[in-house]
């Protein structure tokens, strides 16, 4: 496992960088103590995350963000890092999604790809937890910076954002 370097809530988050550090703030408010930990490479996918921390990729709760097209809001999925979503099934529950850019990603979450949160966003997202994560044990979701990461079970995961548990995997035929 590679080492990664952890800052807790608790201690100094001077070192943290401002994205991360106000994922630690608000994982704080809302009672969450474990720590946002900084990987020493990027964590922008999937499998570089789990590389990084020595999990396996199922366990990174990957955050994909879409764009609702009838209004433009946020449609947020966070999946196993295993899966790919299946576009269809989420539109079945939030209405015709497109792809959202860089721009919109950061415009309505405050994050950069990579590092979208499950929480703490500009304009709060429609959001959707894929159901094949609370198979697991332990999840890996982004803190807020492509390097930022912290640690969850599926059950505070679905706390944190008060959101459904859907199929939204794409399965072979």
């Amino acid at each position: 496992m590679t080492e990664v370097t952890a800052t807790h809530a608790n201690d100094n988050l001077d070192t943290l960088p401002d994205s991360a550090r106000r994922v630690a703030l608000l994982l704080r408010e809302r009672g969450h103590a474990k720590p946002v930990v900084m990987l020493p490479e990027t964590g922008k996918t999937s499998a570089e995350a789990a590389a990084g921390l020595g999990c396996e990729v199922a366990q990174i709760a990957k955050s994909i963000l879409f764009r609702r097209r009838k209004d433009d809001v946020p449609v947020l999925v966070i999946a196993s890092g295993a899966n790919r979503v299946d576009e269809n099934k989420v539109a079945e529950r939030v209405g015709e999604i497109g792809r959202a850019d860089a721009k919109f990603v950061r415009e309505k979450t405050g994050y950069a790809i990579g590092g979208v949160c499950p929480i703490g966003h500009a304009v709060t997202p429609v959001t959707l937890i894929d159901a094949d994560l609370l198979a697991l044990d332990s999840l890996w979701a982004a803190a807020g910076h492509p390097h930022a990461v912290f640690n969850l079970t599926p059950q505070e995961l679905v706390a944190l954002t008060g959101a459904p548990v859907v199929d939204v995997a794409l399965r072979d035929a």
